[in-house]
């Protein structure tokens, strides 16, 4: 992976920063001086009681929401806000806390939309899927072939995902995110509402999605144990600031962690 000025990211070398980052939303703050970077190669889960601004966070990561303060660098790129579309055309990718999927159409065709950045065609040869666009068209749908191979979800396959259990939504969301190709791949409560062996299975996609493919991951999780079981390391939030960052064993020692997670009055 090269970054924009040329110079390769190795793994282990920070390929985004976040630098003295606020956000607030008139007169309420969601994050505050926030700081805090994330590894080529990493789980980096940033976790916290509920209202801490984790999501905040990925929005401003990811170009929906611009701060009033800070900036944010990725791949050697500084700036002060990131623009979604920059964020996808530069390798970051998303799932949300909500399920976000074309719920008409299938579970294939969701998964084809995240190839979208990808294609090269233009719109007239897609629309005759003739020519140029179908060779594109066919190279496509054997990436897509794979990452449902990979998930084991080739039964639902043709299946609206309207119709599929919330566990299998989430299996396809996370492909939809995996066939952008990221280099940097945002999970917001990817295993919220599943029960114990829908979280032992989506566990090991996010293992294997970044041991095999390399995908760096930054992870908001309220499950306390997939977060120690899976992370490199962790930043807990609270009210908005940074209280906590290193190792899942140093955090889960810290003791303004464990007052935040009591609820102790601050």
């Amino acid at each position: 992976m090269r970054s924009p000025t040329g110079n390769e990211i190795a793994a282990g070398e920070v390929i985004l920063a976040v630098e003295n980052v606020s956000l607030a939303f008139g007169g309420v703050k969601a994050v505050s001086d926030i700081s805090f970077d994330i590894r080529k190669g990493e789980i980096r889960a940033i976790i916290g009681p509920n209202g801490a601004g984790k999501t905040s966070m990925l929005n401003v990561i990811n170009g929906f929401y611009t701060p009033q303060q800070g900036r944010i660098t990725y791949k050697g790129q500084t700036r002060a806000k990131m623009r979604p579309h920059e964020a996808a055309i530069g390798g970051i990718a998303r799932t949300f806390q909500n399920v976000a999927l074309f719920r008409g159409m299938t579970a294939l065709d969701n998964i084809m939309a995240g190839r979208s950045l990808k294609m090269r065609s233009n719109l007239f040869w897609q629309l005759l899927r003739y020519g140029p666009a179908m060779t594109e068209e066919v190279e496509h749908r054997r990436r897509v072939e794979d990452i449902i191979e990979f998930l084991e979800i080739a039964h639902i396959r043709k299946v609206p995902v309207g119709v599929l259990p919330y566990g299998l939504q989430k299996r396809v969301e996370l492909g939809r995110a995996l066939a952008m190709e990221p280099d940097l791949l945002l999970l917001d409560e990817p295993m919220a509402g599943m029960n114990l062996e829908e979280k032992e299975d989506m566990s090991r996609y996010i293992l294997d999605v970044n041991n095999f493919y390399g995908t760096t991951i930054a992870l908001i999780e309220h499950d306390m144990g997939v977060v120690m079981d899976l992370s490199d390391r962790v930043v807990v939030l609270d009210y908005g600031r940074k209280i906590a960052d290193g190792t899942p064993d140093e955090v889960k020692r810290d003791r303004a962690v464990i007052d935040a997670y009591l609820g102790v009055a601050h």
